[in-house]
């Protein structure tokens, strides 16, 4: 392979990998924010007891995030340094924005909220880690921002003389309608994860805690069930309503993008969404056969409408190739976006069984001991991971082969899109991107693995038997607030 493919395989399994963390976070921070509001209000030390438990598997999957994040800056300035010359005055603002208005924000609450247990009021520590939930969003409306710019410019020129684009408008970037599609679909998917994670544990817990005889515990891990549930019904509706939204939007800005999903070789009114194709989904379209259709459906989520026109991969070509230029196959790879499109959807399937096993079993307020839905809660864990990871293959593989999306007209933004092939460095030889992802696989490798055995050990030690309020309000009911004063901080997990 030459240096342009090597540079994109490494690119995108840092990226894919990188997203397994994510959307855990996004979601799990506030949940636990929720849980500790909930034993600040109530005094109830379940909650507690749940805020320390999911607290520490957040911690840990926070750490692996960022350390595997960082390499994503690294290829911007050496793999595509021709990418970041060209869109580096647009892309670096939103990028800078997310390290000093958010991830700064997020990390220093988060150590406030780890060492501060024994020292800061109660009130303030809960202060703590609703910051650490509302930066983390943040940071990913920034880092959305940047993306959403690559598949629809706004508020950027083309500087004729340096041959870069140049922001004149930081509001356009910062309010781009991609990029308020893109925000709600990314977060209400990553609450979707974490509601499952949650449910999916407490679950497991929760049965293993009955069939033990320990229902007191058993009704610990039930109401991390509820709570997970809830946000798995409350986000499922924000996915697809948001994901409703989006779909318009790729029609209308990336409709090469949109019939690449339904490997839809010819235009046609009414087009249907198939459940399988069968034959060779290369891009030259020959001998593809929908089978199990569902009628309309792609034209309506493309426009609205069922029986509306939706243009072909084949005319898309060459309409494209009207607009810029011969010699460029304008199409994704139609296997690749055709399954990643389908596979999205369906692993969502694992969050919405374990939502209505909940609310067949819950729905009176008991904890059950059936062995099955215990585990159900372990097999529905990964699905949604896997359902964001295809999303984001789909999002970024349906776009090729621009890095920078042109709008739909001639000219772009005043020019301003690029080709992924010419984004790639020039400096950087083949072999040097070839060891660096061999040496990046290699050490990700051993970061999951490290994930997983940390993940796997605090997930089975479950709750603490009991929790004790730890923070100086409690201790001075007692007089013994003032004996510790010049203690250390301590990790408090």
């Amino acid at each position: 392979m030459d240096a342009l493919d090597l540079a994109r395989w490494q690119f995108g399994i840092t990226t894919v990998y990188h997203f397994i963390f994510v959307p855990l976070t996004i979601g799990l921070a506030p949940l636990v924010a929720i849980m500790q509001t909930a034993w600040h209000r109530t005094g109830d030390e379940r909650w507690l007891r749940l805020t320390k438990f999911f607290g520490k598997l957040m911690l840990i999957n926070f750490a692996i995030g960022v350390a595997t994040g960082i390499v994503q800056e690294f290829q911007f300035g050496m793999s595509w340094s021709e990418y970041s010359r060209f869109v580096g005055d647009v892309f670096g603002a939103p990028l800078a924005m997310e390290a000093l208005a958010a991830f700064f924000v997020e990390s220093t609450f988060l150590g406030l909220w780890i060492f501060g247990w024994d020292k800061l009021p109660k009130r303030v520590h809960l202060a703590t880690i609703w910051a650490v939930a509302i930066a983390t969003n943040l940071s990913a409306y920034f880092i959305l921002a940047a993306n959403s710019w690559m598949q629809h410019p706004v508020g950027a020129v083309l500087n004729e003389e340096t041959g870069r684009a140049e922001m004149v408008d930081i509001g356009a970037v910062l309010s781009n309608v991609t990029l308020l599609a893109a925000f709600p679909h990314t977060i209400t998917a990553a609450f979707l994860t974490a509601g499952t994670f949650v449910a999916g544990i407490g679950a497991w817990w929760m049965v293993r805690s009955v069939r033990r005889g320990d229902t007191a515990t058993a009704r610990v891990y039930r109401s991390a069930v509820v709570l997970g549930t809830v946000t798995m019904l409350v986000s499922g509706v924000g996915v697809a309503l948001s994901g409703d939204w989006q779909a318009k939007l790729m029609f209308d800005q990336q409709p090469m993008k949109m019939a690449s999903a339904e490997a839809l070789c010819e235009g046609e009114n009414g087009a249907s969404f198939s459940l399988l194709t069968i034959g060779d989904l290369s891009n030259s379209c020959e001998g593809v056969t929908h089978v199990l259709t569902i009628p309309g459906v792609t034209s309506y989520l493309a426009s609205g409408d069922f029986d509306s026109y939706l243009p072909g991969v084949d005319e898309l070509q060459e309409r494209s190739e009207a607009l810029y230029g011969e010699g460029v196959d304008y199409r994704p790879n139609l296997a690749v976006t055709y399954w990643s499109f389908r596979l999205m959807i369906g692993f969502g399937v694992g969050s919405a069984a374990l939502a209505a096993a909940v609310l067949l079993l819950l729905r009176r307020r008991d904890v059950v001991g059936h062995t099955w839905f215990g585990r159900l809660g372990l097999v529905a864990l990964p699905t949604p991971f896997l359902a964001s990871a295809f999303g984001w293959i789909f999002t970024e593989m349906g776009r090729q082969p621009w890095v920078v999306v042109p709008n739909p007209n001639p000219s772009g933004v005043d020019g301003v899109w690029m080709l992924t092939a010419r984004g790639v460095s020039s400096a950087v030889p083949a072999g040097m991107i070839l060891a660096s992802l061999v040496g990046f696989t290699l050490l990700y490798g051993v970061l999951a693995v490290v994930w997983y055995r940390l993940m796997h050990r605090y997930a089975v030690q479950g709750v603490a038997e009991s929790e004790k309020d730890p923070s100086p309000d409690a201790r001075r009911g007692d007089g013994s607030a003032d004996d510790d004063v010049d203690r250390p901080l301590s990790f408090a997990y």
